[in-house]
């Protein structure tokens, strides 16, 4: 698909001609609109709701992970580079739906992509559930990343062919607040089956229910207008119009889309990196702003939300789902207003301001953790029972050892008193320790590495692990500020999408 002429952008492509003047007058009468552009009844919203679904089942796969992770690698005793693999598996997939999805949705239809996105879903989550195993994870993984960047692309493009003019920006931003609804449904189910026996299995089949409905809502909506033209079947498109705008006479809306598609046409894929129309300056925009996405580490905080606040000091799996909840919280309350503001604030705006508040943020939390203990080898190596004992005996003290830990207990017990008479253990006192419980721990199988995490049980100060939350829940919230509205609307609506 490529871009063509749209409201969004009067500083890169001015109208012209007759389009030009049609808009002066519409801004001079009172911003009135033709009859086909002020038909959004009640069936075009049921329609862009049913398909923004895909938008919550999306931010529901971006934010399971984070605590579904934290009970899957202890299950599977997963290792570091083995926790980066289930996690990125998801953008792999993604990244390969990328590459044909929007040929398959000009050539199959908005409507049937969604609705195979929604099979795709269920499907991994079915694959995640039944097996439980490293191969399962990442299959499973895999095709939901199919799935989620398939729906992504396609719903946006649906939404704005079934909504008139003036409303599509309103219907599109839809996609974008059940993304940050679903992320948040995604933690409070992080935290509600935290303590759950196999809770990670009721995480991944949540969403196969909503899927399957979605997919059989999306067989009875119509195809989109646009799409119908594409495929000459424009009797048929005339029907979809009455209905979506509830009046008789389309032929008016008909022609401009036909005039778009005729538009569109004279345009190659080469032409997006040539000067022609501004294309190049339009597509690097777009490029820009999603790099920018990806590279101010929102994704991460998503993915790793509830093991980073379990780093810094809320070391239950609940509690750092909990915490991961305000993630979640601060996204909603945040993406409301900026999406309903973007329009009169101003993208620029917005993402100035978004982008500072991030900055000042993410300092704030770099000085912070510098001051907190971190146990990065704790969160990577590998959860067997023996290092399960030890992180019980961290948390909790040498009295919650397993009787056939005794060894262990043994050594823990001077170490648990002397710790609790000052915040942070100094260099020696690792080192006085280290020669009294080497011996022990390493017929206990562990490394010497891994000794040196466990032998520092350092309780983080409380204002500090609260300034921490409180440093990321800004960035959060700056990002959905700034960076989040902004460069999903450019993408679905300057780039990728066709105003008629």
């Amino acid at each position: 698909m490529v871009p063509v002429e749209n409201s969004e952008g009067p500083s890169l492509l001015k109208p012209k001609g007759p389009a030009a003047e049609t808009d002066g007058s519409d801004r001079d009468s009172g911003g009135r609109h033709p009859p086909w552009a002020r038909g959004c009844g009640m069936f075009t919203l049921l329609s862009s709701v049913t398909a923004a679904v895909s938008g919550f089942l999306v931010g529901y796969e971006l934010g399971l992970i984070s605590g579904a992770l934290l009970q899957i690698r202890t299950l599977l005793a997963l290792t570091c580079h083995e926790q980066e693999m289930v996690v990125s598996s998801l953008l792999i997939g993604a990244l390969l739906a990328s590459l044909i999805g929007g040929v398959l949705i000009d050539r199959c239809g908005r409507r049937a992509a969604i609705i195979l996105s929604s099979c795709l879903l269920g499907l991994g989550s079915l694959v995640l559930i039944i097996s439980l195993s490293y191969a399962a994870l990442i299959a499973g993984r895999i095709a939901i990343g199919v799935s989620i960047s398939l729906s992504s692309i396609a719903t946006c493009v649906y939404i704005a062919e079934i909504a008139p003019q003036h409303k599509r920006g309103l219907l599109v931003s839809l996609n974008e607040l059940m993304i940050v609804i679903g992320i948040l449904f995604a933690y409070i189910s992080n935290y509600a089956f935290a303590n759950v026996s196999h809770g990670w299995k009721y995480m991944f089949g949540l969403v196969i229910p909503l899927g399957v409905l979605q997919a059989i809502a999306m067989y009875f909506l119509p195809p989109s207008p646009r799409f119908l033209v594409m495929k000459g079947h424009e009797e048929a498109a005339s029907k979809v119009l009455g209905k979506l705008r509830a009046i008789s006479d389309t032929t008016e809306e008909l022609t401009v889309i036909k005039s778009s598609l005729k538009d569109e046409y004279q345009y190659s894929f080469g032409d997006l990196f040539r000067s022609k129309d501004n294309m190049r300056t339009r597509i690097m925009i777009g490029l820009t702003l999603v790099f920018f996405v990806q590279i101010t580490g929102q994704p991460n905080i998503l993915f790793y939300a509830s093991t980073v606040l379990k780093s810094v000091g809320f070391q239950s799996n609940e509690a750092a789902s909990l915490a991961s909840t305000g993630v979640g919280v601060v996204k909603v309350l945040s993406t409301i207003p900026a999406t309903l503001l973007v329009d009169h604030v101003g993208s620029k705006t917005l993402l100035c301001v978004g982008s500072s508040v991030m900055a000042a943020s993410l300092v704030t939390m770099g000085i912070v953790n510098l001051n907190i203990h971190m146990n990065f080898t704790n969160i990577c190596r590998n959860h067997s029972p023996i290092n399960q004992s030890l992180d019980e005996s961290v948390l909790y003290g040498p009295g919650n050892l397993s009787a056939s830990n005794d060894t262990l207990r043994e050594s823990f017990k001077g170490m648990a008193s002397r710790s609790r008479s000052s915040l942070r253990p100094t260099r020696n006192d690792l080192d006085k320790r280290g020669e009294t419980t080497l011996a022990s721990l390493s017929n206990a199988g562990l490394s010497q590495t891994e000794y040196q995490v466990i032998t520092d049980p350092a309780d983080v100060p409380a204002f500090l692990k609260w300034l921490s939350l409180a440093s990321l829940l800004v960035y959060v919230a700056a990002f959905s500020i700034g960076l989040g509205p902004s460069a999903r609307k450019k993408n679905c609506v300057s780039i990728f999408l066709k105003t008629q």
